[in-house]
């Protein structure tokens, strides 16, 4: 072991689209701050971030049906549709302001605009998106939106899915253009770039073995050179956690309080890829169905045009697989050690209660390919099993945790961040909208762990994102400006200025859950595929904690 110790300020633990925006926020609002990087693979954004291991969608709740849920008496609750796509909306003010002050360039390489649709079959799911439609079209987050169940305008909007289908029950789909694919691997690697050209140390093939917290405040860590073999301890005041499926073992093994009582359950996802470039030109959208009934809502099928090195690609899925990995370079051995004395209790809850989870799951391993086709030709009638193949996709770990709604060993489809009381550690769990969230995440994160900071970094933070600190749906003129402004940016320019309009909106008021320790910042309906006390005890600007005792490809 090597002798040598390093002391920073801060150390990002994975090099993927999370610790990429985290970064990029520090050096932008602290820049002598002096950060690390430690990623176990030889390169930036190879695992959940990575093109092929996620669906590339910018979610802003466009199509993704799983959004909007119908409560008991009939109506649409849109709260989680409209938080998501303000969300995301931090996200392009964010890209914006970097691609116009030439922190990065060509986003064309990372965001490209894309109509988003939802597609439906059957009498029932029709009333149910023609509901939606009315009840989000008239918010001006969703303005534009259309809708349509009539055969001829659905031929002109999914030509390759209507070819050949017999339209024997209703059909409707709703569209809206101002949708995006993104290329989570492209614009993390174009980060990285930007960080290591500004004085931050990034060290690939490195793995990071033990986390402790030191008596003198200070998080220490033994990483090793994967190359050769040597093993380095490194100090940092504040330690990010951001390692995919990898994070959920490096919490416990920071010991942190708000670490026990999670578990996590692996999935990983299947997509069919379209290898005939004439049936790739015929579709032009990201098009969402709706899950089947008893299926998780992260099984919601969709067909996706994708923009992956520069050339148009065309994906089906999801089709789950299992694997007890949690990553897709990780150990058949994840699962097993991912379990303590301290979780054991919530993952047996859990697997009692998620029978139908474990039936899915095992139905989808006995899928042959044919059987697979099927699923497909529900959305493209006329698919020939030749033009398609099968590609794996990323390792998702979904949250297992007790809580009040729940109760014990409650399975979660959303983005989580764990803190430490101190505000010293943070550590992000889960799945999707991840990626498409991240602005808003690390904000989330900087505010919990830097509140004092804050303070002092809002002026800039506005500066980067207008809308920070407002509610986009309550200020339809701010909303047009950003509208148009990274539409500008991000060239984006076949999307529509968003029309001023005044709309009366009654935001959900913070539930119990979400002012805990553990706060969850994404959808817990979600397809696809976090807390800390309100008080940070004497987090300085110059980093100096005390003691400690805080998700995405």
């Amino acid at each position: 072991m090597s002798n040598r110790q390093n002391t920073t300020d801060v150390i990002l633990i994975g090099a993927g689209i999370m610790s990429a925006t985290l970064g990029t926020l520090l050096k932008e609002l602290t820049p002598d701050w002096k950060i690390k990087v430690f990623e176990k693979l030889s390169n930036a954004g190879e695992e959940s971030s990575n093109e092929w291991n996620n669906a590339g969608t910018g979610h802003a709740a466009l199509c993704e049906l799983n959004y909007t849920v119908e409560k008991s008496d009939g109506s649409l609750d849109i709260s989680k549709a409209i938080k998501v796509n303000e969300q995301f909306q931090l996200s392009r003010q964010f890209w914006s302001y970097l691609v116009n002050n030439n922190l990065i360039n060509n986003p064309e390489e990372f965001i490209m605009p894309l109509p988003h649709m939802s597609y439906v079959r059957g009498e029932e799911n029709v009333k149910f998106l023609k509901k939606r439609h009315d009840a989000l079209s008239n918010n001006p987050l969703f303005k534009g939106m259309e809708y349509s169940e009539d055969p001829e305008t659905l031929k002109e909007w999914l030509p390759l899915m209507m070819k050949g289908r017999n339209v024997k029950e209703p059909i409707a789909a709703t569209k809206i253009d101002s949708g995006t694919d993104v290329n989570f691997g492209a614009l993390t690697r174009m980060l990285f770039d930007h960080l290591k050209g500004n004085n931050v140390e990034i060290h690939y093939q490195h793995n990071v073995t033990t986390i402790k917290r030191t008596s003198d405040g200070l998080w220490e860590l033994k990483i090793k050179n994967l190359n050769s073999g040597a093993v380095e301890v490194h100090k940092a005041k504040f330690v990010f956690i951001g390692a995919g499926g990898g994070s959920l073992h490096l919490l416990q093994k920071s010991g942190i309080p708000e670490g026990k009582h999670i578990g996590g359950f692996p999935v990983s996802g299947l997509f069919m890829v379209c290898k005939n470039p004439e049936v790739v030109e015929q579709h032009h959208a990201k098009v969402y169905g709706k899950a089947s009934v008893g299926a998780p809502p992260m099984s919601v099928p969709h067909l996706d045009t994708r923009y992956i090195d520069n050339k148009k690609s065309l994906l089906f899925g999801p089709f789950a697989g299992f694997s007890p990995k949690f990553l897709k370079t990780g150990s058949n051995l994840d699962l097993i050690t991912s379990v303590k004395p301290y979780n054991v209790f919530t993952m047996l809850a859990a697997g009692a209660k998620e029978m139908s989870l474990t039936k899915y799951l095992i139905q989808q391993l006995m899928l042959s390919k044919e059987q697979r086709m099927e699923e497909l030709r529900d959305f493209v009638p006329e698919a020939k099993s030749e033009d398609w193949d099968m590609v794996v996709a990323g390792q998702r770990v979904q949250v297992i945790k007790d809580t009040e709604a729940g109760g014990k060993g409650t399975l979660q489809f959303g983005t989580e961040v764990v803190t430490g009381a101190s505000g010293s550690i943070a550590a992000l769990l889960g799945a999707s909208p991840g990626a498409s969230t991240a602005v808003h995440v690390m904000l989330e994160i900087l505010n919990r762990c830097f509140p004092q900071q804050m303070k002092e970094w809002e002026p800039k933070v506005k500066e980067m994102i207008p809308s920070y600190g407002v509610s986009l749906v309550e200020n339809p003129e701010l909303l047009q400006e950003i509208h148009t402004s990274t539409a500008q940016a991000l060239g984006l320019v076949t999307e529509q200025p968003v029309e001023e309009e005044s709309v009366d909106v009654v935001e959900p008021e913070a539930t119990a859950e979400e002012d805990s320790l553990i706060v969850d910042t994404g959808d817990t309906e979600n397809d696809e595929t976090l807390g800390v006390d309100r008080e940070v005890p004497n987090v300085d600007a110059n980093l100096v904690v005390e003691e400690d005792p805080k998700k995405e490809d």
